[in-house]
């Protein structure tokens, strides 16, 4: 049974989303058929750029949360890289992740949890946000990205970038290898890398609202989970982040690998990224709640 909340029954699902959603998925079955070691390498490469520097670094940590500021060039850089991971342009992605921390785990929370996994990981995709059916709806949670044209122009134009990246992938292969290399590019570094990215950041969405372990008392079941982490670049100390969630650190403790403040660590040593937001010195620890309400019960 699909599980959805109730403003879904209502909403009219989006046949073009799940149209690419379904033939991207498709597509990517002819991995095994089309590897050489080129297109892994592509793979790799292109996972990295998209995933870590392009929805982590960018979307998520500067646009969505200013846990750092960058030069304008570099921001508009990132955020290009992050369209070519073909999760929508950065003023709906914003919005809808602001969204989520505002109505976490609760009915308007676009992914929550609390209809399922299935639910939370891929099938909200589908379906209109009520908040955001047009662009004027939910522009407002994202107004600082709404005044600048060229966030406006990325969201327009996010497919066409991803679609164009395809086209040129498959042009250098050819040109190249032939018609050979030229399907191994398009398919490991285009077709698998997006379904990868994303499947690795959706299950920000959905492992770690389910399982895992919670160091901070947080108002929605927001878990640290270690393996989700390993593969979203330290996404995964998702508890973490809901109990600051402003932090350029989403680690915070030493086990806790978080390959994104690396790479923000290193942009502040060559004088590309300040004003990074450290972790807060004083929050909840749940450890320490739950300690102080046995001693009250006591």
């Amino acid at each position: 049974m699909i599980l959805k909340p109730e403003w879904a029954n209502a909403r009219r699902l989006k046949p073009w989303t799940i149209g690419v959603i379904c033939v991207t998925h498709l597509l990517a079955l002819a991995a095994p058929f089309s590897f050489t070691w080129t297109g892994l390498a592509m793979f790799v490469v292109m996972y990295w750029i998209t995933g870590a520097l392009g929805i982590t670094l960018c979307y998520h940590r500067l646009l969505t949360h200013r846990s750092y500021k960058t030069p304008k060039f570099v921001e508009y850089a990132l955020t290009f890289f992050a369209c070519s991971a073909l999760q929508g342009g950065p003023i709906s992605w914003v919005a809808a992740h602001r969204l989520h921390h505002k109505e976490s785990d609760q009915e308007k929370d676009p992914h929550t949890p609390a209809e399922g996994f299935l639910w939370s990981h891929i099938l909200w995709n589908f379906f209109n946000i009520p908040q955001f059916e047009r662009y004027e709806e939910f522009r407002h949670m994202a107004r600082d990205l709404d005044r600048d044209p060229v966030h406006r122009f990325y969201e327009a134009m996010f497919f066409p970038i991803w679609l164009g990246i395809a086209v040129a992938m498959f042009g250098i292969g050819f040109a190249f290898g032939g018609w050979k290399l030229g399907l191994s590019l398009v398919v490991w570094g285009c077709f698998l890398r997006t379904i990868s990215v994303w499947h690795s950041t959706w299950l920000v969405n959905s492992a770690t609202h389910l399982w895992g372990y919670r160091r901070y008392l947080t108002a929605d079941n927001s878990r640290n989970n270690w393996w989700v982490a390993l593969v979203t670049f330290g996404e995964g100390w998702h508890n973490n982040h809901h109990a600051d969630q402003r932090s350029a650190a989403h680690g915070h403790k030493w086990y806790e690998v978080d390959m994104t403040y690396w790479t923000i660590n290193v942009m502040k040593w060559v004088g590309l990224a300040r004003d990074v937001v450290t972790p807060k010195s004083k929050r909840i620890s749940k450890d320490a709640a739950d300690e102080e309400a046995s001693t009250l019960v006591a």
